[in-house]
């Protein structure tokens, strides 16, 4: 299973971004798939969740939610994270993680997640 984050860049406070999940050797829409964040100096964090098609629940961590959504194109095996609104302190390497569960919940403990992407990073500047 390979994961393949993309999408990060650098913007000004208030723009936008879109990062992406493109996974190989797993079918996204069977499984969970959430998106982590990991500022300088700081614990890795779970921005947002979204489970298995047959369910298609979301969950977001209160400090993004109303401002970046998730969701998934399963022709293209893919899941987003569409970021609007960004702050400075949204900045930090942006991971996606997945496994073979179907729901979300706990999805927030890093240690639930078996396959990982490599990483976008995100700055956002103010």
């Amino acid at each position: 299973v390979q994961l393949q984050a993309s999408g990060g860049g650098s913007v000004q406070a208030g723009g936008s971004l879109r990062l992406s999940c493109a996974a190989s050797g797993l079918t996204l829409d069977y499984y969970a798939t959430a998106w982590f964040r990991q500022a300088p100096g700081k614990e890795r964090e779970g921005v947002s969740c979204i489970s298995a098609s047959f369910d298609e629940a979301t969950d977001y961590a209160d400090s993004v939610k109303g401002r970046f959504t998730i969701s998934r194109d399963n022709a293209k095996n893919t899941v987003y994270l569409q970021m609007n609104s960004l702050k400075p302190e949204d900045t930090g390497v942006y991971y996606c993680a997945t496994d073979t569960v179907n729901y979300c919940s706990g999805y927030t403990a890093a240690r639930a997640w078996g396959y990982w992407g490599q990483g976008t990073q995100v700055t956002v500047s103010s």
